[in-house]
């Protein structure tokens, strides 16, 4: 009634040889590397050279090589850039925690933190002005 399946499946798994493979760590190193180097961008932008360099610092380490540093500005309020920069740390903290790098964990905290209190440092937008 029905006949035989000739070909080879497409659901057959490809050779192993046929493409690279990464572990897990090696997956988590590039994804942590990533964060960092996103909030790298914004620290750069915020002005904040000190937190730039130890962020930096944590990219070269990850990556075998130092990374490109941020040297354009945008028109983001630093208001926004803090809250992006939170995030990024957010994200790094917790892919840090994931593959149990300390010092990356700490430096990721560490810049929620200071992120955090800028924030709450910065005048609330005023409403009344916006007509």
């Amino acid at each position: 009634m029905y006949e035989p399946i000739r070909a080879k499946s497409v659901h057959t798994p490809a050779d192993d040889a046929d493409f690279p493979h990464r572990s897990r760590e090696e997956e988590l190193d590039i994804q942590l590397a990533g964060h960092l180097a996103a909030l790298l961008a914004v620290t750069d932008e915020l002005g904040l050279a000190t937190t730039g360099d130890r962020i930096a610092e944590q990219v070269a380490r990850l990556r075998g090589a130092p990374p490109a540093r941020h040297a354009g500005r945008t028109a983001a309020s630093p208001a926004a850039l803090h809250r992006r920069a939170h995030a990024l740390a957010g994200r790094a903290l917790v892919v840090a925690a994931s593959r149990a790098d300390t010092a990356a964990a700490i430096l990721a905290a560490q810049a929620m933190d200071a992120h955090t209190a800028a924030l709450a440092a910065a005048p609330a937008p005023s409403l009344l002005g916006a007509r």
